[in-house]
């Protein structure tokens, strides 16, 4: 695919993300998940790359769908797209999206030739402390 192709895949992906309101907006606390089910094509070999995604994030209004996450991951594994704008993609998508006071994805692919490889991105403010 080339690039173009790939930026109008990803924004038809955007669009399957949704949200719902955060009913504790003015709380300070952690949403953490977890997923296996998360895959791509290599773009160099066209070899499927398999993935596990861990997904840290403060939200603030919002707070991200599971059934839509999970129908987003899915939708990678026809795409051919290296592990590093995969992470990218998702994080921007994501970040744009729930306007978190902060958020940290870690990508990490199955070991190939026997090399693992962990990407991780993060942005935003940790601190849980409540303002009194």
């Amino acid at each position: 695919m080339n690039n173009e192709n790939n930026m109008n895949q990803f924004k038809k992906l955007q669009s399957i993300l949704k949200t719902f309101p955060n009913e504790y907006k003015n709380k300070n606390y952690t949403i953490s998940m977890s997923t296996k089910e998360l895959m791509a094509l290599c773009p160099f070999t066209g070899n499927p790359d398999f993935y596990k995604i861990n997904l840290v994030y403060i939200p603030i209004k919002n707070l991200v769908e599971l059934k839509s996450l999970k129908l987003y991951f899915f939708q990678f594994h026809k795409l051919k797209i290296t592990h590093e704008t995969l992470l990218n993609v998702i994080f921007n998508d994501l970040a744009i999206l729930l306007k978190p006071k902060y958020i940290k994805i870690e990508l990490i692919a199955n070991v190939r030739g026997g090399i693992r490889t962990i990407v991780t991105r993060e942005q935003g403010c940790i601190s849980l402390q409540e303002k009194v």
